[in-house]
């Protein structure tokens, strides 16, 4: 665990990571949620454990005011917030103020701003820029010109979408309809203990990590994601960040911190920012993943944004399971989750059995 960014989460009582990691105040022998209004200890006397039972087994006891071991109350805000999200993907294509937000769902300017970005992780504005990013990416999928495409998705002008176009797509908005046309992207294949491992990056980070049986069917995938990029197969520029994957997959390095260059809507981007905060060896379910993102009733939302995770390990959907004890779904196979799971929770005892490296 990342002690120092579970001590922060806990400073700011941060709601989105209530559900992934306890922490225990030795000086009073308690255990609470992160988002527990109680009075902040001093950073020595604080411990920090994936889950309830952990705590417990190390003596201390659950706190009566957030109750850590009980399902976390529903967010107050949370039907209204929905309201207003659905409101501004019903009007992408009209000038969007707090003013005329907060009127519809009957919620101050102020108030509606704070609670819908501690809610859904971002500001009604940049909730409305994904929309319309995303709507633009579909109509450029079905045939739709650029031009068309910008003022369909309820741009009022294309210097909107190019303006946000590096941040948001990775590239400007007529290279993404190209396919990726102009864009360098290197990759290499590499066999590890799951099978073959595919890196990709571009110059701003890596775009892909997947795992599969065969090389043919991994760069395959790579160039239906982008079928007009220059794609070069080179493994020394990326043998670094390769060797670390390895190492997480084999339980060497617990905590990978990568370069990512990825394209994601805002829900996509929240979910997988608390998948990333999951501690290594432990889980939550897609329920528990919706409550803490404070969308209690999405868990098939939260499934499918998982199932559209293109950097497998990076960011760990394979922490995500069923609520009844299944493992669940996994977009590179249930066999490998099952196998990553159960070596993250031996905690690197013992290595997987196959050969590894760059070939």
């Amino acid at each position: 665990m990342n002690t120092e960014q579970c001590w922060q989460t806990v400073l700011n009582r941060d709601p989105e990571r209530t559900a992934t990691f306890i922490y225990a105040v030795r000086s009073t022998g308690i255990y609470c949620r992160p988002s527990c209004p109680s009075r902040r200890p001093a950073r020595e006397h604080v411990a920090f454990f994936p889950h309830p039972e952990a705590a417990e087994e190390a003596g201390f006891r659950a706190c009566r005011r957030c109750n850590p071991k009980g399902t976390p109350q529903p967010e107050p805000h949370a039907e209204l917030v929905q309201r207003a999200c659905r409101y501004i993907e019903a009007h992408l294509d009209e000038p969007l103020t707090l003013e005329t937000l907060g009127a519809e769902v009957g919620m101050s300017p102020y108030h509606l701003q704070r609670t819908f970005k501690r809610i859904v992780g971002v500001s009604p504005r940049q909730y409305a820029d994904s929309c319309r990013l995303n709507a633009f990416k579909g109509q450029v999928r079905e045939g739709e010109t650029v031009t068309g495409a910008i003022y369909e998705a309820g741009y009022s002008a294309s210097s909107r979408l190019y303006e946000r176009a590096p941040e948001q797509l990775g590239m400007t908005p007529a290279t993404y309809a190209r396919g990726g046309e102009g864009v360098e992207i290197r990759y290499t294949v590499a066999v590890c203990p799951l099978g073959r491992l595919l890196v990709a990056a571009t110059e701003k980070g890596i775009c892909a990590i997947s795992l599969g049986d065969s090389d043919a069917d991994l760069e395959a995938a790579l160039t239906k994601e982008y079928p007009a990029a220059t794609l070069h197969r080179d493994g020394d520029d990326l043998k670094q960040w390769v060797n670390l994957l390895l190492d997480h997959i084999e339980g060497r390095e617990p905590h990978l911190t990568l370069p990512l260059d990825l394209r994601a809507t805002a829900f996509q981007r929240q979910v997988w920012e608390t998948l990333r905060a999951i501690p290594y060896g432990a889980t939550l379910s897609y329920g528990e993943v919706a409550r803490a993102i404070g969308r209690p009733t999405a868990a098939r939302a939260v499934a499918q944004a998982c199932a559209s995770n293109r950097v497998a390990l990076a960011i760990p959907c394979h922490r995500v399971v069923q609520e009844g004890g299944g493992t669940g779904g996994y977009r590179w196979g249930a066999e490998r989750k099952r196998r990553l799971l159960a070596q993250e929770q031996r905690g690197a005892t013992e290595p997987m059995q196959m050969g590894m490296g760059l070939d």
